[in-house]
């Protein structure tokens, strides 16, 4: 499984707000600048972010984003599922999809479940919170 640029780079906008989180909204400018992200490419991610309720968006003076809810209940695994559509390792297990005609006699089946239960399991501990802790704040993410 590979996540996406636009899943990596969420995650880092996520956490440089809030890190950066103020009374009012940070311009996306700024956080464009301090993650080394294009603001036109940083536009497309932070657009997923409010379709899902993750970040508010104010235009004009004083304009700009904020989170939605506390870090502490922002869910790595609910970012990474707007951004990406499905962390399943394989097709056949993605939400929505019909059943497989192999299932029967897949012997790499229960290998599949085993990972996608682990993948989502471990997205699902971590908030946005438990990664503000880790390391030094400002832009020096590596994901």
């Amino acid at each position: 499984m590979l996540i996406s640029t636009k899943g990596r780079y969420a995650l880092r906008v996520l956490v440089d707000m809030a890190e950066h989180q103020t009374a009012g909204y940070l311009p996306l400018k700024e956080v464009a600048q301090r993650q080394e992200i294009s603001e036109k490419y940083l536009e497309s991610i932070v657009k997923e972010l409010v379709k899902n309720g993750v970040l508010t968006g104010v235009r004009g003076k004083g304009g700009g984003y904020r989170l939605c809810a506390p870090p502490e209940q922002i869910r790595i695994s609910d970012v990474l599922n707007y951004m990406e559509g499905s962390l399943a390792p394989v097709a056949c297990l993605e939400a929505g999809a019909g059943p497989c005609p192999r299932a029967a006699e897949c012997r790499t089946l229960e290998f599949w479940r085993g990972l996608d239960e682990a993948i989502r399991n471990y997205a699902a501990g971590f908030t946005l919170a438990d990664l503000m802790r880790r390391g030094q704040p400002g832009n020096d993410y590596i994901i």
